[in-house]
C-alpha cells in the first residue's frame, strides 16, 4: 500500500537521476524505439501491477453501496441502456478496470496524480485486450500495459507508445467525472463498483490526501503553463487537431451553460457547481467524449491548447 509521503520520497530518488543515460528496459517493458522521449519515462515506485488491475469486477445496485458518501467522486457511464458508477475511492488504489461484460469491452482508467478519468473501448482491430499498470509514468501520467503484446499505453495520449502496438489508438468512450449524490440522481438504477476486488486495501482511506491542493508536482512534466493552480481542474475537449481547456474557475463565473465552436464544432459545455461536473455536448444533445483532469495534465499532453475565460468568450 502506497501513502504520499512514501511516493513523495521516491519521485524525489527518481528526479535525481533524471540526467542518467536513458534506460532501454523499465519494469520489464522495453523501451527501444519508443514514440516518446525515453528520457520522460519515470518509475512510479510499484512494480509492474504492483498497483492491481481489477479484472473481474462485481458491481451492486445504488441502494448497497452504503460505503459511498453523497459528495465522492465517481466516474459513471451509460453502456447499452445500463447505468455504471466506479468510485474514485477504489480506482485510487487500483487505475484500471477491465470491464468486459456486455458487447462492448471497455477499460476504465484513472491517474490519481493527474485526476483523469479515461474509458476506452478495449478492442483493437477486433481484439479485445486487457490492461495493467506498468508502475511507469509519462509526464506523471500512468503507462498502461496490455497484457497481450505487452505494449505500453499513454493514458492522456490514448495511444501505444512502445512494443508491437506503438502507434495504434484506443477510442475514447464517454465518461462522467462528477459526485455519488449527483450520478445516483440522475441514474438512479445505477450499479457500483463493489469493494469485493480480491485485493485488501483500505478504501476508506485516501493515499494522495493532500495532493489535490498542493502545488508541487510529484514528477517531471515537458510543459508547464502558469495562469491557474495546477491541479485547476478542467474539461479538455479535442475536436480534430483543436485542443480547449475549460478550466472549472471559469466555467463557475458563467451560468452553467457555454456555447462554444472548437474544431469546427458547435457544442455546449454544461456545468453544475455543487455536483463539481462538467461535460460536453453535442449538436444533439448528446454527451462527446471528453477528459476531466489537473490543469498540468492537460497542459502538457496539449500545449497548444486554446482556454475558456469567462469574460472574453464570445458564443459562435
Amino acid at each position: 500500500m502506497r501513502t504520499r509521503p512514501l511516493l513523495l520520497g521516491l519521485a524525489l530518488v527518481t528526479a535525481g537521476h533524471s540526467l542518467a543515460v536513458p534506460a532501454q528496459e523499465m519494469n520489464g517493458f522495453d523501451l527501444k524505439g519508443a514514440a516518446i522521449p525515453v528520457e520522460q519515462i519515470y518509475p512510479g515506485g510499484p512494480p509492474r501491477d504492483g498497483i492491481p488491475a481489477i479484472d473481474k469486477p462485481e458491481f451492486l445496485p445504488a441502494a448497497s453501496a452504503t460505503f459511498l458518501a453523497g459528495g465522492d467522486g465517481v466516474l459513471g457511464l451509460v453502456r447499452d441502456g445500463v447505468a455504471r458508477a466506479y468510485p474514485i475511492r477504489i480506482l485510487n488504489w487500483h487505475e484500471v478496470v477491465n470491464d468486459s461484460a456486455g458487447p462492448d469491452p471497455l477499460v476504465v482508467t484513472y491517474c490519481p496524480l493527474c485526476g483523469t478519468g479515461v474509458a476506452f473501448d478495449a478492442r483493437v482491430d477486433g481484439r479485445v485486450l486487457s490492461f495493467g499498470v506498468s508502475g511507469l509514468l509519462y509526464n506523471s501520467d500512468v503507462l498502461l500495459y496490455d497484457r497481450q503484446t505487452q505494449s505500453l499505453w499513454s493514458q492522456m495520449l490514448g495511444q501505444a507508445i512502445s512494443g508491437p502496438m506503438k502507434g495504434r489508438r484506443l477510442i475514447l468512450r464517454t465518461l462522467t467525472h462528477t459526485t455519488w449524490a449527483d450520478w445516483r440522481k440522475s441514474h438512479p438504477a445505477t450499479q457500483v463498483l463493489s469493494r469485493n476486488t480480491g485485493q485488501t486495501r483500505s478504501y476508506d482511506r485516501d493515499p494522495y490526501a493532500g495532493y489535490e491542493s498542493d502545488l508541487r508536482l510529484m514528477f517531471p512534466v515537458e510543459f508547464r503553463s502558469e495562469g491557474f493552480h495546477p491541479k485547476e481542474r478542467v474539461l479538455g475537449v479535442r475536436i480534430g487537431s483543436e485542443a480547449k481547456a475549460y478550466p472549472f474557475v471559469e466555467l463557475g463565473k458563467t451560468a452553467g451553460v457555454v456555447t462554444d465552436r472548437v474544431g469546427g464544432t458547435v457544442l455546449t459545455i454544461r456545468f453544475d457547481r455543487d455536483a463539481s461536473r462538467a461535460t460536453a455536448h453535442g449538436a444533439d444533445g448528446k454527451q462527446l467524449p471528453a477528459v476531466v483532469g489537473y490543469w498540468f495534465a492537460w497542459y502538457t499532453f496539449n500545449p497548444k491548447t486554446a482556454v475558456f475565460h469567462a469574460g472574453a468568450h464570445r458564443p459562435p
